[in-house]
């Protein structure tokens, strides 16, 4: 099968089947560029989430964006971009016609009070594998540790704490 259809399938697979957006798809853009496809090594999947982040839009856009243009040059980034979006825009629009519909019906309600806590659990398991291979060293702790504080307690930006974290990188590394 042609790269090219394969990005899109792959792509289209993940925005299909995960909830809560960009963060939540992490995991399977992992699982399936990395051990089923082999396009990637760990390390670099890190460094497109990296550049995925610090670009603007969405996360998963953007990874799918860079895979793609890794994998296939200009239209593996247009076939594995369309892919992730193209099943968002159609479940989006089924859906809104739906709600629509179905406002006050009980058990809509408790379908989203089931996949919030799935879709932190997703969250979290993308940061825990991205953590394992981005903190190998005290001084990567260190940027860690500072940054989810400045973050946390301070209410840092995050667009300024990428900033001061890329050059505390530059400087330490």
């Amino acid at each position: 099968m042609p790269v090219l259809v394969q990005l899109f399938l792959s792509f289209f697979k993940v925005g299909l089947f995960t909830f809560g957006g960009g963060y939540a798809m992490i995991p399977l853009i992992e699982r399936e560029i990395i051990q089923a496809r082999g396009w990637l090594t760990l390390e670099q999947f890190i460094d497109v989430i990296a550049i995925a982040e610090m670009t603007p839009g969405p996360v998963a856009v953007n990874s799918a964006t860079l895979v793609g243009f890794r994998t296939g040059g200009f239209w593996g980034s247009v076939v594995a971009t369309a892919g992730v979006v193209a099943p968002s825009a159609i479940v989006v629009t089924a859906l809104a016609a739906a709600m629509r519909r179905m406002k006050s019906v009980p058990w809509m309600d408790s379908f989203f009070r089931g996949v919030r806590p799935a879709v932190v659990s997703l969250i979290a398991y993308a940061g825990l594998s991205v953590a394992r291979s981005a903190v190998a060293s005290p001084e990567s702790l260190a940027i860690l540790v500072i940054t989810l504080a400045l973050l946390v307690k301070c209410k840092v930006h995050p667009i300024l704490l990428v900033v001061l974290s890329a050059i505390a990188g530059a400087l330490l590394f």
